[in-house]
């Protein structure tokens, strides 16, 4: 039964739209799905550890390549033992790194400190700031034309820096640099539905602006099923959903911050990418990207991936 239970949760989170020519079968082994690897750059982390699980149980992934500075060979071998399609392999070590990454189709970056009570994210700028510009350099060397999804925090930092050390080595591409905002859309979904009484699976509700405080803006004007909620419970709504963050911190009460539910946002946003490199249409999600929306430089709203999976038309 509990079995059961598990396939059914997975095959829900990890679904290929019906208009696709995939066909998976029991088991999560796949028939005429093309073969795409993964890397994931701190995957011996807190949220890098749920993530390589959940990235395992994807059927999109034929192969998994783990990498931290430590810890990563065990947290291989563990993963490797579930019987899904993709195989993997663990990197440790700057000596590694060109490894875990060549041949990537979408390198995944959950790298970096976590946020421990009292701190913002941008407490977290000087120590995460170097990490990801030296694992951005590395990406644009070994795999360039890979899609490079951002997780570690501040998000609103780190893809521009991100962007500045791709230019530098002359293969940016602003349509594969993509921050990562799903753990605020899952927030807002789960929020709305609790306060909607609506089945939370029906739930949609996109977030706008940055992955910070006030910078994140949930548009529950948007949000669908349509729910008949007061002024009072809307901004009620924003401000759980922009102080979600600061609420798992403190709930873990300085053991950790948003892991698990970071790492599930984390496998959505890939499993989207990888949707849109293998050609489903229509995928969109909401994502921090170079942008001309507005006068910022970057900004987060609704993207669509078109077949070559270049996020585009913002909505």
């Amino acid at each position: 039964m509990k079995a059961a239970i598990l396939s059914s949760l997975l095959r829900r989170i990890y679904t290929v739209a019906p208009s696709s020519s995939y066909v998976l079968r029991r088991g999560f082994s796949s028939e005429s799905v093309p073969e795409r690897k993964v890397a994931i750059l701190g995957a011996a982390g807190g949220i890098g550890q749920p993530l390589s699980l959940l990235m395992k149980l994807n059927p999109l992934v034929s192969k998994l390549a783990l990498y931290d500075i430590a810890g990563t060979p065990g947290v291989a071998a563990d993963v490797s033992h579930i019987n899904t399609r993709s195989e993997v392999t663990g990197y440790m070590g700057d000596d590694q790194l060109k490894q875990a990454l060549e041949g990537s189709d979408v390198v995944i970056i959950p790298a970096g400190v976590p946020r421990k009570p009292g701190m913002t994210r941008d407490d977290l700028f000087n120590i995460n700031a170097g990490i990801v510009k030296s694992l951005c350099t590395a990406i644009g060397k070994y795999c360039p034309n890979a899609l490079v999804t951002m997780i570690s925090n501040p998000v609103n930092s780190t893809v521009p820096i991100a962007a500045e050390v791709l230019k530098g080595l002359g293969v940016y591409d602003e349509k594969k640099l993509l921050g990562v905002t799903t753990l605020d859309v899952v927030r807002a979904k789960t929020f709305y539905a609790g306060k909607a009484k609506a089945n939370v699976a029906d739930v949609n509700v996109p977030v706008v602006g940055g992955h910070a405080g006030i910078t994140i803006l949930p548009l529950f004007s948007q949000a669908t099923p349509k729910a008949n909620l007061s002024d009072e419970d809307i901004k009620a709504l924003m401000k759980r959903t922009q102080d979600g963050g600061t609420e798992v911190v403190e709930a873990k009460a300085g053991k950790g911050s948003a892991t698990l539910s970071m790492a599930y946002a984390g496998a959505i946003f890939a499993d989207a990418c990888l949707k849109g490199l293998n050609g489903v249409p229509d995928v969109v999600e909401c994502s921090f990207v170079q942008s001309t929306v507005t006068e910022l430089p970057f900004f987060a709203s609704k993207v669509r991936s078109n077949i070559l999976c270049k996020m585009s038309g913002y909505l």
